[in-house]
């Protein structure tokens, strides 16, 4: 997903408005990263809560992740791992 070491700009884009969202996932280079740019605001702001501030953030995107509805880990699936 984002990468290590989360700041405050990746928490600002990650929870900006829609068109600024879109704007960044056209930028990245990461699968996830895109993905994630491309999710609902909702999924959004929960990644943001709580995996950017987690002590073991590899940890957190696990449990963020396993805790998702099926859509959007189909989401990751399809357009991270098999894309």
């Amino acid at each position: 997903m984002a990468r290590r070491g989360g700041s405050f700009l990746e928490r600002a884009i990650l929870l900006a408005p829609d068109r600024v969202v879109r704007a960044a996932a056209r930028r990245v280079d990461r699968p996830e990263e895109r993905w994630i740019l491309g999710q609902p605001r909702a999924v959004r702001e929960s990644y943001a809560r709580r995996v950017l501030a987690a002590p073991e953030r590899d940890r957190a995107e696990q449990v963020w992740m396993l805790r998702q509805s099926d859509a959007v880990r189909e989401s990751y699936i399809r357009d991270v791992l098999e894309g």
